[in-house]
């Protein structure tokens, strides 16, 4: 078992199981692509705390815990304001109850973009404060000088192209990318970039399909798509999303459950049996002996 604490699963309710696998590795996904081919797509979630890593690990090869828990977790409008502490704890809540996905942290907005050095310091408190294997950080070429310096330094990292939200108040909104041209040059040259400079992975987010089947085409790193192609070398969404806990998603997510309504209808039934005095009943109750 693989998990950075060990828990007492007496007493908690967060007790991972342990399971006679290793933990893959960084170097595993990357190889995933073989001149160019990934046989086998790379399946990712987001995750945010120990008990949802735990349902998602075994069928998961990566867990991104996303900035996108500013919005998810803290209801906060947008991934601006979140900050390392927020993510240093949850990634360690992630770590603690998964032993098989490779757990990947965001680096949130103002903790790398000043310098390699910036990026360096911020990398290295998330990953020794949670145990995660590596850190995702947003933007292209001009990013490409700091994945080669965390790279050089031991530092694991995933590269994001498209849509990226950090970038949302000079991007003007969280439409698609690509649509353009000289934008499509871009993406495909970002990607290069960071490839180059030694990403193991590139998510493609909010980008037109064939844009993204391009910088899939473009990179020997895996592309992971987010409103992106099917024909990148794996697939993410934000896991709260895809289950249907908003109203509200983005064209690209695909709903395979609607768990909002379950917790309404379990709310529901739980306030009407304490308002007619039902709950708790016999079987819920110490009687004397």
């Amino acid at each position: 078992m693989s998990t950075t604490f060990q828990l007492d699963t007496a007493t908690s309710r967060a007790n991972p199981t342990p399971a006679p696998m290793r933990r893959l590795t960084v170097p595993a996904i990357r190889a995933r692509k073989q001149d160019g081919v990934t046989e086998e797509p790379i399946v990712m979630l987001t995750a945010y705390t120990a008990r949802q890593a735990q349902l998602l690990d075994a069928h998961c090869d990566m867990l991104l815990v996303g900035d996108s828990l500013g919005q998810v977790i803290y209801g906060l409008p947008s991934t601006i304001p979140v900050t390392m502490r927020m993510m240093a704890d949850h990634a360690a809540a992630v770590v603690r109850g998964s032993y098989h996905a490779v757990v990947v942290v965001d680096m949130p907005f103002g903790s790398y973009e000043a310098s390699p050095q910036q990026a360096f310091d911020s990398a290295a408190m998330l990953l020794k404060e949670s145990g995660a294997a590596a850190v995702k950080l947003e933007g292209g070429e001009a990013m490409a000088e700091t994945v080669a310096f965390l790279n050089s330094r031991g530092i694991p990292v995933v590269g994001h192209v498209g849509l990226t939200p950090q970038a949302v108040n000079v991007l003007g909104g969280y439409g698609a990318r690509g649509r353009s041209d000289a934008e499509a040059e871009k993406i495909v040259g970002d990607a290069r970039a960071l490839c180059d400079a030694g990403a193991c992975a590139i998510v493609v987010e909010g980008v037109v399909e064939p844009i993204a089947i391009a910088v899939t085409s473009a990179v020997s790193c895996p592309t992971i798509g987010i409103g992106a192609s099917a024909r990148c070398d794996g697939q993410v969404l934000v896991t709260e999303d895809m289950l249907g806990m908003f109203e509200r998603v983005p064209r690209f997510v695909k709903r395979y459950d609607d768990i909002a309504a379950n917790i309404a209808s379990a709310a529901e039934h739980y306030a009407k049996e304490v308002r007619d005095r039902s709950f708790p009943g016999a079987e819920q109750t110490y009687q004397p002996k």
